[in-house]
């Protein structure tokens, strides 16, 4: 009697917990074409898990407008991250004919967004994507809490990378080429060319962020050709039970709504609490003190978090010589917030 062949399980099949989401490996170790922020991501993700239960189908999905804007009052930044999505071009390896090959698709089809503010978005994923995904057989389980904690894109992605290959029982490690990693990363061409500015900007603080809000501990370890660094090994592993308690008060200290009550600790104003985890910020500087009082410590806080690795306090610097000869700000955290989001979109790491 003949053996029936072995079948894999495949990918949409796995459902969606009350916390949890799947993603497709294929749409995890992927390279950007085009590059993608933050946002972008996270709207990606949401829609993924909107159109799970028919997403091999050519169907229209259909979301709230709601859902997508979040903690967000405006519909503004969902339309932008939809058209880059609809531009995103992105390349995977994957096997065609029993052989290596390159697919490049694109990430989101054809949509209409209702014009009212609480209205609905509806959307089709592209049929060469949904061939992909279902003949996907590897996905990776993500925690929402974690996926909205995360402050980068480096650190999200980063996060799903190690959250697909975390179960794996014959594998703790993989290596890389640097330009892979970037790829895989979302580097924007042209930015972050040396290993240095790399490690500093984007590893580390992803690092720091996925030690911190997973279930995983992760390092990334360069791998030198001569004195170049050509390859970087990815390394993770489960935490144990105290770290893993470290990690719970970790996301109830990162998560919105929850980290204002974590800022009301006696750490002194203009002082950024510590997440674990993560090397805790340097005080403000003097010279500040002449351009104007501190910030609220959850400001400071907000920053770092949002926009990982650059130098707040120098941020600080400029919003104040900016809005010198400007009416005084009826918010003046909420305006240097608005200023570092539109100085790091304007000049991205």
């Amino acid at each position: 009697m003949s053996k029936q062949p072995q079948t894999s399980h495949r990918t949409i099949d796995a459902r969606s917990g009350t916390d949890t989401l799947i993603k497709p490996g294929e749409l995890i170790d992927l390279v950007e074409v085009t590059p993608l922020t933050l946002t972008d991501r996270r709207i990606y993700n949401q829609l993924l898990e909107n159109a799970w239960e028919a997403i091999d189908k050519p169907v229209m999905h259909v979301i709230s407008k709601t859902d997508l804007r979040g903690n967000h009052n405006s519909n503004d930044r969902i339309g932008e991250s939809i058209e880059r999505l609809m531009s995103a071009i992105v390349k995977m390896d994957v096997i065609w004919d029993g052989k290596p090959a390159v697919e490049r698709v694109q990430l989101l089809g054809g949509n209409v967004e209702t014009a009212r503010a609480d209205g609905l978005f509806e959307y089709e994923i592209p049929a060469r994507l949904r061939k992909v995904i279902g003949n996907s057989t590897v996905f990776a389980r993500l925690q929402r809490e974690v996926m909205f904690a995360l402050s980068s894109k480096y650190a999200l992605t980063l996060y799903e990378m190690v959250q697909k290959r975390g179960k794996l029982r014959w594998k703790s490690s993989e290596t890389f080429t640097l330009e892979g990693l970037r790829g895989v990363l979302g580097v924007p061409k042209g930015k972050l060319t040396s290993w240095s500015n790399l490690r500093l900007r984007a590893i580390d603080p992803a690092v720091a962020e996925v030690c911190a809000l997973s279930d995983y501990m992760v390092e990334i370890a360069p791998i030198k050709t001569g004195r170049r660094v050509t390859h970087v090994e990815l390394k993770w592993w489960r935490k144990d039970g105290d770290a893993t308690g470290e990690t719970e008060r970790a996301l109830s200290f990162a998560s919105p709504g929850r980290r204002q009550r974590a800022a009301q600790k006696p750490e002194g104003q203009g002082t950024a609490p510590v997440i674990p985890g993560q090397t805790p910020p340097r005080p403000r500087p003097a010279w500040l003190d002449r351009k104007g009082e501190a910030l609220r410590s959850e400001t400071y806080e907000t920053a770092r978090l949002r926009f990982p690795g650059y130098d707040i306090y120098n941020i600080e610097g400029q919003w104040r010589d900016w809005s010198r000869d400007k009416p005084a700000a009826d918010d003046p955290d909420r305006a240097f917030l608005a200023f570092f989001r539109r100085f790091a979109e304007a000049n991205p790491l």
